[in-house]
Protein backbone atom coordinates (compact mmCIF):
# COMPACT_ATOMS: atom_id res chain seq x y z
CA UNK A 1 0.00 0.00 0.00
CA UNK A 2 1.51 2.90 -1.13
CA UNK A 3 2.60 5.35 1.68
CA UNK A 4 3.95 9.21 2.20
CA UNK A 5 7.07 9.48 3.90
CA UNK A 6 6.69 11.22 7.18
CA UNK A 7 3.10 12.08 6.64
CA UNK A 8 0.97 13.12 9.52
CA UNK A 9 -1.05 10.78 11.63
CA UNK A 10 -4.20 10.28 9.53
CA UNK A 11 -3.00 11.67 6.73
CA UNK A 12 -2.79 9.03 4.72
CA UNK A 13 -5.79 7.60 5.78
CA UNK A 14 -7.75 10.69 4.19
CA UNK A 15 -6.16 10.35 0.99
CA UNK A 16 -6.93 6.33 0.84
CA UNK A 17 -10.29 7.62 1.65
CA UNK A 18 -10.50 9.86 -1.58
CA UNK A 19 -9.05 7.25 -3.76
CA UNK A 20 -11.49 4.32 -2.75
CA UNK A 21 -14.14 7.46 -3.36
CA UNK A 22 -12.32 8.27 -6.72
CA UNK A 23 -13.12 4.42 -7.59
CA UNK A 24 -16.39 4.83 -6.96
CA UNK A 25 -16.99 8.36 -9.24
CA UNK A 26 -15.24 6.58 -11.82
CA UNK A 27 -17.83 4.78 -12.44
CA UNK A 28 -20.71 7.34 -11.62
CA UNK A 29 -23.42 7.89 -14.67
CA UNK A 30 -23.08 10.95 -15.97
CA UNK A 31 -26.71 12.02 -14.25
CA UNK A 32 -25.46 11.12 -11.07
CA UNK A 33 -22.66 13.48 -11.29
CA UNK A 34 -24.94 16.23 -12.71
CA UNK A 35 -27.19 15.48 -9.69
CA UNK A 36 -24.25 15.78 -7.54
CA UNK A 37 -23.16 19.14 -9.03
CA UNK A 38 -26.71 20.58 -8.85
CA UNK A 39 -26.61 19.39 -5.16
CA UNK A 40 -23.52 22.26 -4.86
CA UNK A 41 -24.99 24.83 -6.68
CA UNK A 42 -27.97 24.55 -4.52
CA UNK A 43 -25.98 24.27 -1.12
CA UNK A 44 -23.55 27.40 -2.24
CA UNK A 45 -27.00 29.43 -2.56
CA UNK A 46 -28.58 28.04 0.53
CA UNK A 47 -25.67 28.73 2.63
CA UNK A 48 -24.06 32.39 1.45
CA UNK A 49 -24.53 33.87 4.52
CA UNK A 50 -22.34 31.24 6.65
CA UNK A 51 -19.60 31.53 3.73
CA UNK A 52 -19.29 35.43 3.23
CA UNK A 53 -19.31 34.78 7.14
CA UNK A 54 -16.82 32.47 7.40
CA UNK A 55 -15.04 34.46 4.27
CA UNK A 56 -14.94 37.58 6.71
CA UNK A 57 -12.96 36.12 9.18
CA UNK A 58 -10.52 35.02 6.72
CA UNK A 59 -10.18 38.61 5.27
CA UNK A 60 -10.09 40.22 8.99
CA UNK A 61 -7.30 37.73 9.78
CA UNK A 62 -5.66 38.63 6.67
CA UNK A 63 -5.63 42.24 6.87
CA UNK A 64 -3.99 41.63 10.58
CA UNK A 65 -1.28 39.41 8.91
CA UNK A 66 -0.41 42.43 6.20
CA UNK A 67 -1.94 40.63 3.26
CA UNK A 68 -1.58 42.23 -0.21
CA UNK A 69 -4.51 44.19 -1.81
CA UNK A 70 -4.04 41.81 -4.73
CA UNK A 71 -4.68 39.11 -2.54
CA UNK A 72 -7.10 40.46 -0.54
CA UNK A 73 -9.30 40.53 -3.46
CA UNK A 74 -8.10 37.02 -4.37
CA UNK A 75 -9.39 36.07 -1.23
CA UNK A 76 -12.98 37.82 -1.26
CA UNK A 77 -16.24 36.13 -1.24
CA UNK A 78 -19.32 38.35 -1.13
CA UNK A 79 -22.88 37.25 -2.69
CA UNK A 80 -22.02 38.00 -5.89
CA UNK A 81 -19.26 35.88 -6.16
CA UNK A 82 -20.92 32.84 -4.27
CA UNK A 83 -23.72 33.84 -6.76
CA UNK A 84 -21.04 33.51 -9.71
CA UNK A 85 -19.91 30.32 -8.43
CA UNK A 86 -23.32 28.58 -8.02
CA UNK A 87 -23.46 29.58 -11.63
CA UNK A 88 -20.15 28.30 -12.30
CA UNK A 89 -20.78 24.73 -11.36
CA UNK A 90 -24.62 24.56 -13.20
CA UNK A 91 -22.67 25.29 -16.47
CA UNK A 92 -20.36 22.49 -15.59
CA UNK A 93 -23.60 20.68 -15.68
CA UNK A 94 -24.66 21.38 -19.02
CA UNK A 95 -20.95 20.41 -20.93
CA UNK A 96 -20.65 16.92 -21.88
CA UNK A 97 -19.31 14.21 -19.62
CA UNK A 98 -15.09 13.46 -21.03
CA UNK A 99 -15.47 9.87 -19.72
CA UNK A 100 -15.81 7.59 -21.93
CA UNK A 101 -15.46 9.66 -25.03
CA UNK A 102 -13.48 8.06 -27.81
CA UNK A 103 -10.41 9.80 -28.84
CA UNK A 104 -9.49 7.49 -31.17
CA UNK A 105 -10.03 4.05 -32.85
CA UNK A 106 -8.97 1.27 -35.52
CA UNK A 107 -9.78 -2.23 -36.26
CA UNK A 108 -7.15 -4.18 -36.99
CA UNK A 109 -7.04 -6.61 -40.29
CA UNK A 110 -7.73 -9.92 -38.19
CA UNK A 111 -10.76 -8.11 -36.72
CA UNK A 112 -9.29 -6.76 -33.62
CA UNK A 113 -10.87 -3.88 -32.28
CA UNK A 114 -9.24 -1.17 -31.09
CA UNK A 115 -10.10 2.23 -28.73
CA UNK A 116 -8.40 4.92 -26.98
CA UNK A 117 -10.84 6.31 -24.67
CA UNK A 118 -10.92 8.67 -22.06
CA UNK A 119 -10.53 7.85 -18.07
CA UNK A 120 -10.37 9.84 -14.90
CA UNK A 121 -6.82 10.63 -13.55
CA UNK A 122 -8.24 9.00 -10.10
CA UNK A 123 -7.30 11.76 -7.30
CA UNK A 124 -6.52 15.00 -8.00
CA UNK A 125 -4.79 17.04 -5.94
CA UNK A 126 -4.50 20.57 -5.80
CA UNK A 127 -2.02 23.04 -3.20
CA UNK A 128 -3.06 26.90 -3.41
CA UNK A 129 -3.66 30.09 -1.27
CA UNK A 130 -5.90 32.46 -0.73
CA UNK A 131 -8.25 31.40 -3.07
CA UNK A 132 -11.46 29.85 -1.88
CA UNK A 133 -12.82 29.95 -5.42
CA UNK A 134 -10.53 27.40 -6.43
CA UNK A 135 -12.02 24.87 -4.13
CA UNK A 136 -15.55 25.11 -5.30
CA UNK A 137 -13.96 24.83 -9.18
CA UNK A 138 -11.36 22.13 -8.73
CA UNK A 139 -14.26 19.94 -6.57
CA UNK A 140 -16.73 20.53 -8.95
CA UNK A 141 -14.31 19.78 -12.34
CA UNK A 142 -13.17 16.82 -10.36
CA UNK A 143 -16.48 15.85 -9.76
CA UNK A 144 -17.40 15.79 -13.40
CA UNK A 145 -14.60 14.18 -14.81
CA UNK A 146 -14.59 10.98 -12.08
CA UNK A 147 -11.96 12.19 -9.78
CA UNK A 148 -11.55 12.39 -6.45
CA UNK A 149 -10.00 15.66 -4.76
CA UNK A 150 -8.06 16.54 -2.17
CA UNK A 151 -7.70 20.28 -1.54
CA UNK A 152 -4.65 22.41 -0.01
CA UNK A 153 -6.49 25.96 0.30
CA UNK A 154 -3.70 27.18 2.93
CA UNK A 155 -3.78 29.03 5.99
CA UNK A 156 -5.16 32.40 4.64
CA UNK A 157 -8.75 30.90 3.53
CA UNK A 158 -8.79 28.38 6.06
CA UNK A 159 -12.19 29.39 7.25
CA UNK A 160 -14.02 30.01 4.13
CA UNK A 161 -12.46 26.70 2.68
CA UNK A 162 -13.45 24.53 5.28
CA UNK A 163 -17.36 25.87 4.85
CA UNK A 164 -17.15 25.43 1.16
CA UNK A 165 -15.68 21.35 1.33
CA UNK A 166 -18.75 21.11 4.38
CA UNK A 167 -21.08 21.91 2.32
CA UNK A 168 -19.80 20.08 -0.68
CA UNK A 169 -19.32 16.77 1.02
CA UNK A 170 -22.85 17.35 2.45
CA UNK A 171 -24.29 17.64 -1.24
CA UNK A 172 -22.50 14.59 -2.32
CA UNK A 173 -23.40 12.23 0.33
CA UNK A 174 -27.65 14.05 -0.37
CA UNK A 175 -27.26 12.33 -3.86
CA UNK A 176 -25.70 8.82 -2.36
CA UNK A 177 -22.39 9.47 -3.59
CA UNK A 178 -19.42 9.19 -1.50
CA UNK A 179 -18.54 12.48 0.61
CA UNK A 180 -14.66 11.38 1.16
CA UNK A 181 -14.42 12.13 -2.74
CA UNK A 182 -13.91 15.95 -1.76
CA UNK A 183 -11.14 16.26 1.13
CA UNK A 184 -9.39 18.90 2.57
CA UNK A 185 -5.98 18.48 4.29
CA UNK A 186 -6.03 22.21 5.46
CA UNK A 187 -6.16 20.82 8.93
CA UNK A 188 -2.64 19.52 8.86
CA UNK A 189 -1.24 22.80 8.47
CA UNK A 190 2.36 22.52 6.45
CA UNK A 191 3.07 18.82 7.04
CA UNK A 192 0.05 18.31 4.82
CA UNK A 193 1.06 20.22 2.10
CA UNK A 194 4.42 18.72 2.17
CA UNK A 195 2.99 15.05 2.55
CA UNK A 196 0.58 16.12 -0.22
CA UNK A 197 3.79 16.28 -2.49
CA UNK A 198 5.09 13.51 -1.45
CA UNK A 199 1.84 11.26 -1.87
CA UNK A 200 2.95 9.44 -4.60
CA UNK A 201 0.92 6.08 -5.21
CA UNK A 202 -1.90 7.74 -3.42
CA UNK A 203 -2.28 10.73 -5.53
CA UNK A 204 -2.19 10.73 -9.56
CA UNK A 205 -1.46 14.63 -10.21
CA UNK A 206 -0.86 17.80 -8.04
CA UNK A 207 -2.19 21.07 -9.64
CA UNK A 208 -0.50 24.23 -7.52
CA UNK A 209 -2.26 27.47 -8.10
CA UNK A 210 -0.93 30.75 -6.45
CA UNK A 211 2.29 33.06 -6.33
CA UNK A 212 5.94 32.00 -8.26
CA UNK A 213 7.08 30.90 -5.60
CA UNK A 214 4.47 28.48 -4.52
CA UNK A 215 4.27 27.23 -8.02
CA UNK A 216 8.00 26.54 -7.84
CA UNK A 217 8.19 24.68 -5.01
CA UNK A 218 5.68 22.20 -5.76
CA UNK A 219 7.43 21.89 -8.87
CA UNK A 220 10.95 21.29 -7.33
CA UNK A 221 9.64 19.29 -4.47
CA UNK A 222 6.92 17.04 -5.24
CA UNK A 223 7.30 13.61 -6.38
CA UNK A 224 3.53 13.54 -7.37
CA UNK A 225 3.43 14.30 -10.94
CA UNK A 226 2.35 17.89 -11.67
CA UNK A 227 0.77 20.08 -14.10
CA UNK A 228 2.70 23.28 -13.77
CA UNK A 229 0.38 26.48 -13.54
CA UNK A 230 1.88 29.76 -14.07
CA UNK A 231 2.21 33.03 -12.77
CA UNK A 232 1.13 35.91 -15.05
CA UNK A 233 3.92 38.50 -16.67
CA UNK A 234 1.13 39.07 -19.42
CA UNK A 235 1.77 41.75 -22.57
CA UNK A 236 -0.22 43.67 -24.86
CA UNK A 237 1.80 44.99 -27.95
CA UNK A 238 0.34 48.01 -29.79
CA UNK A 239 1.58 47.58 -33.21
CA UNK A 240 2.04 50.78 -35.50
CA UNK A 241 -1.12 49.88 -37.12
CA UNK A 242 -3.26 49.81 -33.77
CA UNK A 243 -6.93 51.33 -33.66
CA UNK A 244 -6.38 54.44 -30.99
CA UNK A 245 -10.22 53.45 -29.39
CA UNK A 246 -9.26 49.74 -29.31
CA UNK A 247 -5.78 50.22 -28.08
CA UNK A 248 -7.16 52.50 -24.77
CA UNK A 249 -9.91 50.69 -24.23
CA UNK A 250 -8.38 47.35 -24.74
CA UNK A 251 -5.46 47.86 -22.03
CA UNK A 252 -7.84 49.02 -19.60
CA UNK A 253 -9.75 46.60 -19.09
CA UNK A 254 -6.94 44.42 -19.42
CA UNK A 255 -5.22 46.19 -16.95
CA UNK A 256 -8.27 47.75 -14.22
CA UNK A 257 -11.11 45.50 -14.51
CA UNK A 258 -10.06 43.04 -11.88
CA UNK A 259 -5.43 43.58 -11.47
CA UNK A 260 -5.20 40.53 -8.82
CA UNK A 261 -5.62 37.87 -11.14
CA UNK A 262 -3.10 36.13 -13.39
CA UNK A 263 -4.62 37.22 -17.13
CA UNK A 264 -4.22 40.94 -16.36
CA UNK A 265 -1.87 42.96 -18.28
CA UNK A 266 1.57 43.65 -16.37
CA UNK A 267 3.31 45.09 -19.38
CA UNK A 268 2.60 47.43 -22.39
CA UNK A 269 5.05 47.79 -25.41
CA UNK A 270 4.35 50.54 -28.08
CA UNK A 271 5.58 50.52 -31.40
CA UNK A 272 7.51 53.46 -31.88
CA UNK A 273 6.23 54.53 -35.08
CA UNK A 274 2.31 55.20 -32.64
CA UNK A 275 4.06 55.98 -29.47
CA UNK A 276 3.06 59.87 -29.95
CA UNK A 277 -0.34 58.71 -31.19
CA UNK A 278 -1.42 56.26 -28.76
CA UNK A 279 1.18 56.64 -25.61
CA UNK A 280 -1.12 59.94 -23.96
CA UNK A 281 -4.72 58.60 -24.08
CA UNK A 282 -3.72 54.96 -23.22
CA UNK A 283 -2.15 56.34 -20.27
CA UNK A 284 -4.35 59.08 -19.28
CA UNK A 285 -7.20 56.06 -19.24
CA UNK A 286 -4.87 54.10 -16.72
CA UNK A 287 -4.25 56.71 -15.02
CA UNK A 288 -7.45 58.18 -14.26
CA UNK A 289 -8.45 55.07 -12.88
CA UNK A 290 -5.66 54.84 -10.10
CA UNK A 291 -2.77 53.09 -12.50
CA UNK A 292 0.80 53.94 -11.54
CA UNK A 293 2.71 54.09 -15.16
CA UNK A 294 6.44 52.54 -14.25
CA UNK A 295 8.13 53.29 -17.83
CA UNK A 296 11.45 53.66 -19.64
CA UNK A 297 13.06 56.50 -20.83
CA UNK A 298 11.49 56.79 -24.22
CA UNK A 299 7.91 57.08 -22.93
CA UNK A 300 8.66 58.96 -20.46
CA UNK A 301 9.47 61.59 -22.71
CA UNK A 302 6.05 61.39 -24.45
CA UNK A 303 4.16 60.75 -20.86
CA UNK A 304 6.06 62.44 -18.19
CA UNK A 305 3.91 61.37 -15.47
CA UNK A 306 5.56 57.94 -15.30
CA UNK A 307 7.85 56.63 -12.76
CA UNK A 308 11.29 55.49 -14.05
CA UNK A 309 11.05 51.65 -14.41
CA UNK A 310 13.60 49.51 -12.53
CA UNK A 311 15.27 46.37 -13.70
CA UNK A 312 13.09 44.20 -11.97
CA UNK A 313 9.67 45.61 -13.03
CA UNK A 314 10.11 44.28 -16.60
CA UNK A 315 9.56 40.62 -14.58
CA UNK A 316 6.82 41.43 -12.16
CA UNK A 317 3.20 40.03 -11.74
CA UNK A 318 2.10 42.91 -10.12
CA UNK A 319 -1.25 41.78 -8.97
CA UNK A 320 -2.08 45.41 -8.52
CA UNK A 321 -3.36 48.50 -10.36
CA UNK A 322 0.75 48.82 -11.55
CA UNK A 323 1.79 48.61 -15.36
CA UNK A 324 5.24 48.53 -17.03
CA UNK A 325 5.46 50.43 -20.19
CA UNK A 326 8.08 50.49 -23.07
CA UNK A 327 8.86 51.73 -26.55
CA UNK A 328 9.41 49.30 -29.19
CA UNK A 329 11.16 49.87 -32.86
CA UNK A 330 9.52 46.76 -34.30
CA UNK A 331 7.57 43.44 -33.96
CA UNK A 332 10.90 41.79 -33.80
CA UNK A 333 11.84 43.74 -30.35
CA UNK A 334 8.32 43.35 -29.47
CA UNK A 335 8.59 39.66 -30.06
CA UNK A 336 12.40 39.36 -28.47
CA UNK A 337 10.53 41.30 -25.55
CA UNK A 338 8.38 38.91 -24.29
CA UNK A 339 10.39 35.74 -25.33
CA UNK A 340 12.69 37.58 -22.37
CA UNK A 341 10.78 38.91 -19.54
CA UNK A 342 7.34 36.37 -20.45
CA UNK A 343 6.00 33.76 -17.97
CA UNK A 344 4.38 31.77 -21.38
CA UNK A 345 0.60 32.79 -19.71
CA UNK A 346 -0.98 35.21 -22.47
CA UNK A 347 -0.13 37.90 -25.35
CA UNK A 348 -2.01 40.11 -26.97
CA UNK A 349 -1.28 42.24 -29.71
CA UNK A 350 -3.60 44.86 -30.87
CA UNK A 351 -2.70 45.42 -34.81
CA UNK A 352 -4.68 46.06 -37.61
CA UNK A 353 -1.74 44.83 -39.85
CA UNK A 354 -2.74 41.15 -40.99
CA UNK A 355 1.18 40.13 -41.51
CA UNK A 356 2.30 41.16 -38.09
CA UNK A 357 -1.10 40.13 -36.55
CA UNK A 358 -0.22 36.03 -38.27
CA UNK A 359 3.41 36.76 -37.17
CA UNK A 360 2.91 37.40 -33.51
CA UNK A 361 0.06 34.21 -33.51
CA UNK A 362 2.89 32.31 -34.87
CA UNK A 363 5.83 33.14 -32.92
CA UNK A 364 4.99 34.38 -29.68
CA UNK A 365 5.56 31.16 -27.73
CA UNK A 366 2.93 31.22 -24.92
CA UNK A 367 -0.63 29.30 -23.72
CA UNK A 368 -2.70 31.69 -25.07
CA UNK A 369 -1.62 34.43 -28.05
CA UNK A 370 -4.50 37.18 -28.96
CA UNK A 371 -5.13 39.58 -31.45
CA UNK A 372 -6.91 42.55 -31.22
CA UNK A 373 -8.97 41.52 -27.69
CA UNK A 374 -8.24 41.83 -23.85
CA UNK A 375 -5.76 38.95 -22.03
CA UNK A 376 -8.94 39.14 -19.41
CA UNK A 377 -10.82 36.28 -21.73
CA UNK A 378 -7.71 34.24 -21.28
CA UNK A 379 -10.07 31.85 -18.92
CA UNK A 380 -11.60 28.83 -18.52
CA UNK A 381 -14.95 30.10 -17.91
CA UNK A 382 -14.33 32.63 -20.61
CA UNK A 383 -13.42 29.81 -23.05
CA UNK A 384 -16.68 27.46 -21.97
CA UNK A 385 -15.77 25.47 -19.66
CA UNK A 386 -17.91 26.62 -16.52
CA UNK A 387 -15.10 26.94 -14.74
CA UNK A 388 -11.21 26.48 -14.85
CA UNK A 389 -8.70 23.98 -12.97
CA UNK A 390 -5.64 26.58 -13.32
CA UNK A 391 -4.38 28.34 -16.55
CA UNK A 392 -1.01 25.70 -17.75
CA UNK A 393 1.95 27.12 -18.71
CA UNK A 394 4.05 23.76 -19.33
CA UNK A 395 3.70 21.88 -22.65
CA UNK A 396 2.94 18.26 -21.75
CA UNK A 397 -0.16 16.76 -20.99
CA UNK A 398 -2.19 20.12 -21.22
CA UNK A 399 -1.49 24.06 -21.99
CA UNK A 400 -3.79 26.87 -21.31
CA UNK A 401 -7.34 26.96 -19.74
CA UNK A 402 -7.90 23.94 -18.16
CA UNK A 403 -11.58 22.23 -18.23
CA UNK A 404 -13.19 18.54 -17.91
CA UNK A 405 -11.07 16.79 -20.82
CA UNK A 406 -7.56 18.27 -18.91
CA UNK A 407 -8.69 15.99 -16.22
CA UNK A 408 -8.81 12.93 -18.09
CA UNK A 409 -5.99 10.65 -18.89
CA UNK A 410 -6.63 7.64 -21.68
CA UNK A 411 -6.59 3.82 -21.86
CA UNK A 412 -6.73 1.50 -24.87
CA UNK A 413 -9.98 -1.15 -24.92
CA UNK A 414 -8.70 -3.70 -27.12
CA UNK A 415 -12.22 -6.49 -27.83
CA UNK A 416 -11.11 -9.48 -29.98
CA UNK A 417 -12.79 -12.98 -31.15
CA UNK A 418 -10.45 -15.06 -30.36
CA UNK A 419 -7.63 -13.69 -31.91
CA UNK A 420 -3.95 -14.69 -31.40
CA UNK A 421 -0.82 -12.61 -33.24
CA UNK A 422 0.94 -14.64 -35.26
Amino acid sequence: MPTTDAAPPGFDERLEAARAAGVILATATTQQKNDALSAIAAALRASVAEIVTANGIDLDNGRAGGLSDGLLDRLRLDHARVESLAVAVEQIVGLADPVGEVARGSSLPNGVRIAQVRVPFGVVGAIYEARPNVTVDIASLALKSGNASVLRGGSAAENSNRALVGLIQGALASVGLPSDAVQTVDDFGRDGANALMRARGLVDVLIPRGSAQLINAVVTESTVPVIETGAGVVHIFLDASATTEWAVEIVHNAKTQRPSVCNTVETVLVHAGAAERLLPPVLDRLAASGVTVHADDRTRAVWPDAVAATAEDWGTEYMSLDVTVGVVDSVDEAIAHIRRYSTRHTESIITNDLRNAERFLNEVDSATVMVNASTRFSDGGEFGFGAEVGISTQKLHARGPMGLPELTSTKWIVRGDGQVRI
